[in-house]
């Protein structure tokens, strides 16, 4: 009433904004004349833009226009690794909830790793190959218990499974040898990985740090590649506490848009702690075992990008968001409305 006595034109644009600068933050436009029905139900810092400039919104509107935005994401990863994709997640606009679902522990026995660490120190490998950032985390933290730093890896050459165990190799001032170009798994390493020649190699052992549930699958190809391999179990992947009920039933009842996992561990651990995620939740993984152990349990692989990573995990869900409202905002009103393609809540048409 105020801007209309004041002589403002009843068909004067008007953006309305709700939960300003917030996770949540929506915006519809309307008009001077009818914009109080149009902010109905808006709560949290609410702001109001009056004017012509208000068509230039579906430009200027990055912040709700961020291809995840509004996302609920399920991110089951150890609270130690979680923060990295939930950052990146944030950044593309989503709402990370993360769930822990494996904890990291150090094996029953130690004398392995005892064993393994002498080993490094007496020159006894050529080769270590890290298959996971908490396999690096276990050798270093049993370097540190022994007064050890990265100078006692001179002579030995590092292969890592991913850019992620790599950089955390790289963390401790190593640059490692020998990364997959393409198939960042089991199969890429030992796909580049060089047989033994007992001239190039005087030192014909490798040392295999890796989790206890771990696949034989590595083991077994350098092994047949001519080297002698001691598979160490460097740390134990248990079971977490399952989450508290109201997560259970987003869960379950289709609360989240969207699960990462990362592992097969992380598909089995979820499942059993807080059951499958509802069919209408779009599923990503990390590569191609992690996709076989989803399928085993029922659940329709969404996503998958080409490298196994979580910078390329979560830019692929960022993609596949932006194919979903294309193909939405192509359909007719009518037959939008009916569509049974998957639509998450950055895709629905308020």
């Amino acid at each position: 009433d105020g801007l209309l006595a004041s002589g403002v034109e009843p068909g004067t644009p008007v953006g309305v904004t709700g939960d300003g600068t917030g996770e949540t933050q929506y915006t519809t436009t309307s008009s001077v004349d009818s914009f109080v029905a149009a902010a109905l139900g808006f709560t949290g810092r609410v702001v109001l833009t009056v004017g012509a400039e208000v068509a230039q919104r579906d430009k200027l509107s990055w912040w709700e226009n961020r291809p995840l935005y509004g996302w609920k994401v399920l991110v089951p990863r150890t609270k130690e690794q979680a923060g990295a994709m939930s950052a990146r997640l944030r950044a593309y606009g989503a709402i990370p909830c993360e769930v822990p679902t494996i904890a990291v522990e150090p094996p029953r026995t130690p004398a392995q790793m005892e064993r393994a660490v002498k080993g490094l120190v007496d020159g006894r490998y050529a080769w270590v190959v890290f298959t996971s950032v908490n396999a690096v985390r276990a050798v270093w933290e049993k370097f540190a218990e022994h007064g050890l730093d990265a100078r006692h890896f001179g002579g030995v050459k590092i292969a890592c499974i991913g850019e992620a165990t790599a950089d955390a190799v790289r963390a401790f001032g190593i640059q490692p040898e020998l990364i997959p170009a393409g198939d960042q798994s089991s199969e890429g390493l030992l796909a580049e990985f060089s047989p033994h020649d007992e001239i190039l190699d005087p030192v014909g052992r490798v040392l295999l740090p890796r989790a206890d549930i771990a696949t034989e699958t590595l083991a077994a190809g350098l092994i047949e590649r001519g080297w002698e391999v001691d598979d160490v179990t460097a740390y134990r992947t248990v079971r977490a506490a399952p989450p508290p009920a109201d997560i259970r039933d987003a869960i379950k009842s289709g609360g989240f848009d969207a699960v990462l996992f990362t592992s097969s561990s992380t598909v089995r651990n979820l499942v059993g702690i807080a059951g499958k995620p509802h069919a209408r939740t779009v599923v990503a993984v990390i590569g191609p075992k992690t996709a076989e152990t989803a399928t085993e349990f029922g659940l329709r692989v969404d996503v998958q990008p080409q490298h196994a990573s979580v910078p390329d995990l979560v830019e692929a869900l960022a993609s596949y968001a932006v194919e979903l409202r294309e193909k939405l905002a192509a359909m007719p009103a009518k037959q939008r409305r009916g569509s049974k393609v998957q639509g998450p809540t950055a895709l629905r048409f308020r």
